[in-house]
């Protein structure tokens, strides 16, 4: 009797990544000559999993996001983990962007996730158990060849492959 295989497909943050990431964008930005004497600062609030950005200027806050998503990469996360909500003006002619974290798996997305994996035409089972899905077949090649399926498809969330067994 064949063993079952699986995985999951989730998009879980590690946050102490995150937070490390964004600790050496700060230092970064502390010694780059352009950012001497100006406004620009990242703050992170965890229980809203938001992200703010503030910066004297718009092409400023630009060079703060790119500084922070080659940190973010470096230490294996997504450049998608980052989703701008809102634009907004402060005090002293400054500007602040905030950003969403994106650590789950809409609905939607799931669902499209899904669909994608059926109309493989593989033997493989897709399942929504609810932030993730969970991928079974017999066989780890099928397993293998929706993975690189998957990472094809054009979503906001982040995707991580994990819990394979």
């Amino acid at each position: 009797m064949a063993k079952e295989h699986y995985f999951d497909i989730t998009a879980k943050l590690d946050m102490m990544e995150f937070k490390n990431a964004l600790i050496m964008a700060e230092k970064e930005v502390a010694t780059r000559f352009d950012f001497k004497g100006l406004v620009a600062e990242f703050k992170l609030n965890e229980a809203g999993k938001t992200l703010s950005l503030s910066a004297s200027t718009d092409t400023k806050i630009d060079a703060l996001k790119d500084i922070l998503i080659s940190k973010l990469i470096k230490r294996g996360i997504a450049g998608k983990a980052l989703e701008e909500v809102k634009t907004e003006g402060i005090s002293g002619g400054n500007t602040k962007v905030i950003y969403r974290i994106v650590d789950t798996i809409d609905k939607d997305e799931a669902k499209q996730i899904v669909k994608a994996i059926k109309e493989l035409k593989i033997k493989v089972t897709p399942s929504i158990q609810g932030d993730e899905v969970r991928v079974s077949a017999k066989s780890i090649d099928d397993l293998q060849a929706v993975m690189a399926e998957v990472k094809t498809l054009d979503l906001k969330a982040p995707l991580v492959f994990g819990n394979f067994k």
